[in-house]
């Protein structure tokens, strides 16, 4: 895509308008440890940094959610708002140039989660419908909050549930992380006094112990994380592998990742799952159901949406909701978008302030209407 402003722009900027939507003013350049703490590895791998006059690492900015939800927080602005964006985003990318527009909505504040839920996934689709006449679109949704409740429910370690969820939405990574809790690796790997220490349990000399061996090595505690945090992160590691998930607990998860099916369809089978394995999930399904009744309520007919239970996407900052938008023949998302309820706070909001919100991919978007015309 030339790095022209959309030609169809105003069709966007109408149904922003019609959709209540205050269209933000978002600087090109941003702080970049936000984005690399919370974008997950995907977008962390892509964004171009630089560093400013005093040292501050700078990024070009590479998406819109974080730095919609920053300036929120910034101008101390009351909730519910509704922001709406069309600009450039710059990424490394394989094929079709680093600068490329994106356009969407950032919902922060409403309280009514399932029709906040709601609401953005029609806010999605009616600009597709707009952008793409006659194209009908195809929505796939998986929702984060499920999948961890899951894991809850099945009784694993906190440690196992956090690597899990952070996998969840990369299938490669999910597989292997599954792999690794089926047969955890042994620890060999570690200097054999140092994997004595860590067997031990003893913090103090197993701190110690990290101490000399920096000290040695000529490495300054305060140059990374220091022998306190290696020593937990090492016990922690520990713990871990000597957990194994049973039989019974794997084919039940493996049963949750494989559902996929019409969104109409799944609270029947997630009910029906949750029985069979035994699994208290009452809290989770009730959410589930009340956002498929705000989605119908909405006009979207939930005989066209897919639930797909392993479904996820690889941005680290979704605790939800989560969805892709497609139109009928094409496989390469125009949309996604999904429930951010923990990023404001850990950007610095001072209360939780929920949110949800979706972006569509332009540059995809024009080559479809370029291709029908």
């Amino acid at each position: 895509m030339t790095h022209r402003y959309p030609t169809f722009a105003n069709d966007i900027l109408a149904l922003f308008a019609e959709r209540e939507a205050q269209l933000a003013d978002i600087g090109i350049i941003q702080p970049a440890d936000p984005f690399l703490d919370m974008a997950g590895e995907d977008l962390r791998r892509r964004i171009f940094l630089t560093e400013s006059e005093t040292g501050e690492t700078l990024c070009l900015r590479p998406e819109f959610t974080i730095p919609v939800c920053r300036d929120h927080i910034a101008a101390r602005a009351k909730t519910p708002q509704r922001y709406a964006y069309l600009g450039e985003v710059f990424r490394q990318r394989r094929q079709g140039g680093a600068e490329f527009f994106q356009a969407g909505i950032e919902d922060l504040g409403s309280d009514n989660r399932p029709q906040a839920d709601a609401r953005s996934l029609a806010d999605a689709h009616a600009l597709l419908e707009r952008l793409l006449p006659g194209r009908a679109p195809a929505v796939t949704m998986g929702d984060q909050a499920l999948f961890e409740a899951v894991l809850s429910a099945l009784g694993l370690p906190s440690g196992w549930q956090k690597r899990l969820a952070r996998a969840f939405g990369a299938p490669g990574l999910l597989k292997a992380t599954l792999d690794e809790l089926t047969n955890p690796p042994n620890g060999g790997s570690l200097p054999a006094e140092l994997a004595e220490l860590v067997a031990s349990g003893d913090h103090d000399a197993l701190v110690a112990h990290i101490a000399d061996q920096m000290e040695g090595a000529g490495l300054s505690p305060s140059a990374g994380r220091t022998p306190q945090e290696i020593a937990e992160r090492l016990i922690e590691k520990a713990a871990l592998e000597r957990v194994r998930l049973s039989d019974d607990a794997l084919a039940a998860l493996r049963k949750f990742l494989a559902l996929k099916v019409p969104l109409s369809e799944a609270i029947a089978r997630l009910e029906a799952f949750a029985g069979e394995a035994g699994l208290v999930l009452d809290e989770a399904l009730a959410g589930f159901s009340a956002r498929q009744k705000e989605i119908e309520a909405a006009g979207l007919g939930s005989a066209s949406i897919t639930y797909d239970a392993s479904f996820g996407r690889p941005l680290d900052y979704y605790t939800g909701f989560i969805f892709e938008i497609t139109v009928e023949g094409e496989s390469q998302p125009l949309v996604g978008g999904g429930r951010y309820d923990r990023l404001l706070t850990l950007l610095g909001a001072p209360f939780p302030i929920p949110g949800i919100g979706f972006s569509a991919w332009l540059d995809r978007i024009e080559t479809l209407r370029e291709r029908a015309s």
